[in-house]
């Protein structure tokens, strides 16, 4: 085989696992897949599937704010806990019973 072919089987190569990775990475992260020509593989929802879709991650979104905002509430509580001195934090939970 000359260096000639084996130049352009490597490009070849390269450019078909540049490909399936890319490909890989936006599988992974919820990106939409592309075909040969750039449209999307992903089949479109149309009508009332396409509602029923938005419907349900909607109230998904709703749900995780929700969450998130406990959470963060928690993490001050956790933050204020770390950071105060020990005799404060003694007095105000001595204080609760």
């Amino acid at each position: 085989m000359s260096s000639g072919q084996f130049f352009v089987l490597a490009i070849i190569g390269i450019s078909t696992m540049g490909w399936v990775i890319t490909s890989w990475i936006r599988a992974r992260h919820g990106y939409p897949l592309e075909n040969e020509w750039g449209g999307n593989v992903a089949a479109k929802l149309n009508g009332p599937e396409a509602d029923r879709a938005i419907e349900l991650l909607s109230s998904e979104n709703e749900r995780l704010k929700g969450q998130i905002g406990r959470l963060e509430e928690r993490i001050a509580v956790l933050e204020r806990i770390a950071t105060d001195p020990a005799e404060r934090t003694a007095r105000e939970i001595d204080a609760l019973r």
